[in-house]
């Protein structure tokens, strides 16, 4: 599994109907658990991002699939970072010569 990292805004209309925040996270997992995913963390945050999600999907496409799903629904705005964990980090690094 590859893990991502999502850092969200609410859009105007997230923010509008705030309160079925939590029922639409609960969708969203749904969503990616069908997708061969699984959230591993999410955190409300302040400052510059609203949400803040690690999760690992099978491959980019998913990853992509999910993303572009919510993005649909019209409640948050995403941006996604792959995540290599440190030993993909460490071999990335050693193999520089």
């Amino acid at each position: 599994m590859t893990t991502y990292v999502m850092l969200a805004n609410w859009t105007d209309q997230g923010l509008r109907n705030v309160r079925e925040s939590p029922k639409r996270l609960d969708t969203a997992k749904a969503a990616l658990k069908e997708m061969g995913g699984e959230f591993q963390a999410i955190y409300m945050t302040m400052g510059e991002y609203d949400l803040i999600a690690v999760y690992e999907a099978p491959d980019d496409a998913v990853a992509a699939r999910f993303m572009l799903m919510l993005g649909g629904f019209g409640n948050v705005r995403t941006k996604t970072l792959k995540a290599f964990p440190e030993r993909a980090y460490r071999e990335i690094i050693g193999s520089l010569g």
